[in-house]
């Protein structure tokens, strides 16, 4: 592969170049083994495929029909009521028309997350707060600490993406009820299902039977990503019919395409090998996690999604270690420090079969441990410090006199900056998500001053309320030992917080792989859940 191919990652803004892009580049026609894009590799069938192309003339010569044709199909499938559901030419065209017509000021969403998320908003000059996840609890969402930001800010809409894309991170759905019961006051709640078939953590995780009983709750759902179809565009949302309706009616009547109604109006006779599929990624992401971490010094994220997020080992380079994988082994990986709220030292890593997972294994431990010379880890156990190489690095450093975080707070303190983080006083309508869960000790704000281009000055605090005595936390994973020196912070995405910078915020949380529960016999379409059997 022609070693200007990472050119293309430079002119890409927040996300990945296209695998047609790659191939073009290539020469040879072919693209790298994909650990990039998230994608099922066991579905559509070979045979199903071949049946497609079979229809191949049929399907892109003639107009499609209309979509409310393609939507009552899928809700045929799914048992859900065509006027709680709009499909959308995939998930990102939703995300625009929801914030188009349903977001009036602000946004509140953890990072990192996905870049639309982020980056629609604030393209229609909407106020975006971003919460800070924390990566010494491994990323989880703390949902009564967000519901505190989200009332001390003042937003008017959250966002949640349930399992997280880039890291995996999964919330139960009697916690997902809790925070909609506390913000039942907002504009809207956003619930983005987007990879939650591919978790097995409990049997019913969806709410989609919640939003369309609720008037501020909307679900989005994708196909493109469960049926290994990303090409096709096509997703779908679930609401009460007045907020689906009102979405619906701003959509081109032919804003799916004929591959998508071919698509859909096929599945109903492919529940069984679909429950397989979702059956084998599920296993596959067990051997793969356990593969990974058997390399010295990377660090490994439990997910519930089809991806893992990795942190490589101190000294390594994430956009070093993705363009050489490329180039040297012709494997495409999702270096995350674009990804506001991460650094260039974690990648995503797509779920593939084992033989595939091998040649990435094989492939990391060439370019991080290969020859002294070549290898991009200068050394093992030795203290070397991360190093991004760019002067943001060493400006931040040298701003706090190699203090890290604690000269930031401490600045932060002094000029009066927002401290983004946790150990305020919980509002009333927080108090409600913590019963019952385990809760962690308040800890002092790390004090990270706000970006302007994400946040306008701070909402007036809420009067500080008396907490309940918190429960008693289960016993914390043991963290990783931490590498010999500072980890400088990386390096931030259009002035975004870095994982780096919110590090040391909270307490370790049960950071325990969920079971590897499997899917149960299905003999036929899975329901709108993705879970279980219907009829």
């Amino acid at each position: 592969m022609a070693d200007n191919v990472t050119s293309l990652f430079r002119s890409g803004a927040a996300h990945s170049p296209s695998m047609a892009a790659l191939t073009r580049e290539g020469g040879d026609g072919t693209g790298p083994v994909d650990f990039c894009i998230p994608c099922n590799p066991y579905f559509p069938t070979p045979a199903m495929m071949e049946t497609m192309a079979a229809r191949l003339k049929d399907i892109i010569t003639f107009y499609p029909s209309g979509a409310d044709t393609i939507t009552a199909e899928l809700c045929n499938l799914l048992q859900l009521p065509p006027s709680a559901v709009a499909m959308g030419n995939g998930s990102t065209e939703l995300i625009t028309w929801i914030d188009h017509l349903l977001v009036r000021e602000s946004l509140a969403i953890p990072v990192p997350t996905f870049g639309r998320w982020t980056d629609q908003p604030m393209e229609t000059g909407k106020r975006v707060d971003m919460f800070p996840l924390q990566e010494s609890s491994g990323f989880a969402l703390d949902l009564a600490q967000y519901a505190e930001f989200i009332r001390a800010r003042g937003t008017r809409v959250a966002v949640i993406c349930n399992p997280n894309n880039p890291d995996g991170g999964f919330l139960h759905k009697h916690a997902l009820v809790q925070f909609m019961d506390a913000m039942a006051d907002l504009d809207l709640i956003v619930i983005d299902e987007s990879f939650l078939e591919f978790a097995d953590a409990e049997q019913e995780p969806s709410v989609v039977q919640e939003a369309m009983i609720r008037p501020n709750v909307i679900v989005l759902r994708s196909l493109g990503k469960n049926f290994g179809l990303h090409g096709i565009r096509f997703g779908y949302m679930v609401a009460n019919p007045s907020l689906a309706g009102k979405v619906r009616s701003m959509l081109p009547k032919w804003n799916l395409n004929a591959f998508a109604e071919y698509v859909v109006f096929m599945l109903k006779e492919h529940g069984p090998e679909y429950a397989q599929s979702l059956h084998q990624v599920r296993r596959d992401r067990l051997d793969m996690a356990s593969q990974l971490s058997s390399l010295p010094g990377l660090t490994v994220y439990p997910s519930q999604g089809n991806f893992l997020f990795v942190r490589l080992p101190v000294g390594a380079e994430g956009t070093v270690v993705r363009d050489r994988l490329l180039t040297e082994h012709r494997i495409l990986v999702r270096e995350c420090g674009n990804k506001i709220g991460s650094s260039s030292r974690f990648l995503r890593l797509v779920v593939r079969p084992q033989v595939d997972v091998r040649r990435l294994v094989s492939g990391l431990e060439q370019v991080l441990y290969g020859t002294r010379r070549g290898a991009a880890v200068p050394e093992l156990a030795t203290g070397t410090s991360y190093s991004s190489g760019t002067a943001a690095v060493d400006r931040l450093v040298s701003a706090t006199n190699g203090a890290g975080m604690q000269g930031l707070a401490a600045q932060a303190m002094a000029s009066g900056g927002l401290a983004v983080g946790v150990g305020m006083p919980m509002p009333a309508a927080a108090q409600s998500i913590g019963a019952g869960m385990p809760m962690p000790p308040a800890v002092q704000p790390v004090g990270v001053p706000a970006p302007a281009p994400m946040m306008a000055a701070p909402a007036p605090a809420p009067v500080p309320m008396q907490m309940p005595a918190p429960a008693p936390a289960p016993a914390p994973m043991p963290a990783p030992a931490p590498p010999m020196g500072p980890t400088p912070p990386g390096v931030p995405a259009r002035g975004g917080l870095t994982a780096a910078q919110v590090r040391g915020t909270t307490g370790p949380g049960d950071l325990s792989t969920a079971p590897a529960t499997g899917w149960p016999n299905a003999q036929s379409w899975p329901n709108a859940a993705g879970m279980g059997q219907v009829g």
